[in-house]
């Protein structure tokens, strides 16, 4: 035992010595950037407020039947319940790692009916005569772990489950947004399905109106026959607008976690999408990139690479493992008698005269592995940002569509029926799409 203690001590003042860098976010990261955290450029509106944005912001549109469409989706979406099993198959990853830190043991048993080789026993023409032989093993080994190789094998495994939690976040924000959008296509489908048929219904009797003038002689055939066409054109919208609120139901049931045919039916009349009643918190950059899960899962992934960094190095040094077994080998007839117990202890030094070049291209893999996390990293971020500007920039454009058509509406209600003919791309166009803030 003597004879291990500064083998012992050894370990113990290296342990902390990790190969490999340490994982620092990169200096230049775009997440760091004060262009990235200031004010977001389209978030000067009245209609945005600086405000940070709520976890639960689907309650912004204050919707009993939107709110329950997402919990029911949270509840059983098929997409979650994938990411939910890869966070337990990193779990499972990261109490691998860590098993590779702790004590294993062992035990053995073998029993035979048996005979020696009389040659390889050195005893030519002298026949060994068949025994009953067993043998009885216990083992217990701890690897030191004197280069911090098992630590960042560790380390990069609790990085795993961390991106593996973020991505299932990633995931549920947007079945959450995909859901509410769903919902909102529904209603505002469900809406001008009912503005059609009530300007079908005002076109007939401007139809039949201009019909009678004419068979007055108070108008011409040219008036009929536009006034025939803008009523048939109308009816055409119809089937179009019915399959998009078709194909938003089925989108609706396939989120929540049925077949397309078990959309729920409490849903299925909506005819006016719930609308934000007041300004829409959107924060700033720092509030933004705190909070998309994209980002989050990108960093934890650029701190699992950089520690598998470690791990590839650590293969360049030796592995010290510290040992000892006991059993037992003999007769069936001598069973545990004191001639057949063996024991040792001991350190068990391993190294496989290093393949250097083999190893060092694996570091080289790592490190290349670390750049490309870096640059995957800062494209989330600067991908986050466009998308949100752009989302901003669209509403903002919605609400400008939205205040005219309002204005409009007031000043001209007849507008929309006596202008002529439009087609279902103007009719979407004046009606617009509400807003999901994502």
């Amino acid at each position: 035992m003597r004879r291990l203690a500064p083998l012992a001590v050894a370990a113990l003042l290296t342990a902390c010595a990790a190969v490999g860098p340490d994982y620092h976010r990169p200096a230049a990261a775009a997440v760091d950037r004060e262009a990235a955290n200031a004010a977001l450029l389209g978030a000067t509106h009245p209609a945005f407020t600086q405000d940070e944005l709520p976890p639960q912001w689907w309650r912004l549109y204050d919707s009993k039947p939107l709110d329950e469409l997402v919990q029911q989706a949270l509840a059983a979406n098929t997409d979650l319940r994938a990411a939910s099993a890869n966070i337990e198959r990193a779990m499972a990853g990261l109490d691998y790692a860590e098993a590779a830190e702790r004590p294993s043991a062992g035990v053995q048993a073998t029993s035979a009916y048996a005979r020696r080789s009389a040659e390889e026993e050195l005893k030519p023409g002298h026949p060994l005569p068949e025994r009953f032989v067993y043998g009885l093993g216990a083992s217990v080994s701890y690897q030191l772990d004197l280069f911090g190789q098992l630590a960042r094998a560790v380390e990069s495994a609790q990085a795993d489950v961390d991106a593996a939690r973020a991505a299932k976040d990633l995931v549920q924000v947007t079945v959450v947004a995909e859901t509410a959008r769903a919902y909102l296509d529904l209603c505002s489908a469900g809406r001008e399905i009912a503005v059609a048929e009530r300007s079908i219904e005002l076109q007939k009797e401007l139809t039949e109106l201009t019909t009678k003038l004419f068979r007055a002689g108070r108008g011409s055939e040219l008036d009929v026959t536009r006034s025939t066409a803008q009523q048939e054109q109308t009816k055409a919208t119809l089937p179009a607008l019915r399959g998009q609120k078709r194909l938003a139901l089925y989108r609706l049931a396939v989120l929540t976690g049925r077949a397309p045919g078990e959309f729920t039916r409490a849903v299925e009349d909506c005819a006016q999408e719930p609308r934000l009643e007041h300004p829409v918190p959107v924060g700033d950059g720092a509030h933004l990139l705190r909070r998309r899960p994209d980002i989050r899962r990108a960093e934890f992934e650029l701190h699992a690479a950089t520690a598998r960094i470690g791990v590839a190095t650590g293969e360049l040094y030796p592995k010290i493992t510290l040992g000892a077994s006991v059993g037992s080998v003999g007769l069936g007839s001598n069973f545990l008698d004191a001639d057949t117990v063996k024991f040792s202890i001991g350190p068990l030094i391993t190294w496989q005269f290093p393949d250097f070049g083999r190893i060092h291209a694996r570091i080289r893999g790592a490190n290349a592995e670390q750049d490309l996390s870096v640059a995957r990293f800062d494209g989330t971020v600067l991908n986050a940002l466009k998308e949100a500007e752009s989302a901003l920039e669209v509403a903002f454009q919605q609400a400008i569509a939205a205040t005219l058509r309002d204005r409009t509406d007031r000043d001209q209600p007849q507008f929309r029926l006596l202008a002529g003919s439009r087609g279902q791309d103007n009719l979407r166009e004046e009606f617009g799409r509400p807003l999901v803030v994502l």
